[in-house]
């Protein structure tokens, strides 16, 4: 399904804000399903993603008044989705798994003594990723974990965030350097 066009769902938010109920009803139809795929994704279960889904729209449609420029309402939406989805999948594991091997390797131990594939360690360096992650600012735990954990492309995870793509990339960059240093230190 094409992107819908922002400055007919600009005009849609208008129109809810003037107390036009149908005006909501069709921004759902137009949208849900971008939310929904991306819930989905990022939750990896169609249950906890129809739940998200309902979140997501609940939340849009108390907070729209809160919407100041009517034609960012599919970023505002997707920020909106990412926070919903982030909650659930913490409430539902208390954690997300950073087991990426590409993050792993910053806390790879290569000392000849040492085996990497060993699964104690293997869980040991997933735990303390964990934790260094979770000592991150928010910005960049979140672009990590969008990008690492939900294997979100740049330009998704720039939109989300309404912020630039260079922005992201110094996002992840800063923030695997910030890990780097937690995790060797």
């Amino acid at each position: 399904m094409p992107e819908p066009n922002h400055q007919y769902l600009a005009g849609l938010v208008i129109r809810f804000k003037q107390r036009d109920a149908d005006a909501f009803a069709e921004l759902y139809a137009l949208t849900y399903n971008k939310v929904y795929n991306y819930a989905r994704h990022y939750l990896k279960d169609e249950y906890l993603a129809q739940d998200a889904m309902q979140e997501v729209y609940i939340s849009a449609f108390r907070n729209i008044e809160k919407l100041s420029d009517p034609t960012l309402f599919i970023a505002w939406l997707n920020r909106i989705s990412f926070h919903v989805c982030y909650d659930i999948q913490q409430k539902q594991y208390g954690h997300q798994d950073f087991s990426d091997p590409e993050l792993l390797e910053l806390v790879r131990d290569e000392r000849p003594h040492s085996d990497p594939e060993a699964l104690a360690l293997y869980w040991d360096e997933v735990a303390r990723l964990r934790r260094a992650m979770d000592e991150l600012p928010f910005q960049e735990r979140a672009v990590l974990s969008m990008r690492y954990y939900s294997n979100m492309k740049l330009e998704e995870i720039a939109n989300t965030m309404e912020l630039s793509r260079s922005t992201i990339k110094r996002y992840i960059a800063s923030g695997k350097e910030h890990l780097a240093r937690k995790l060797k230190g």
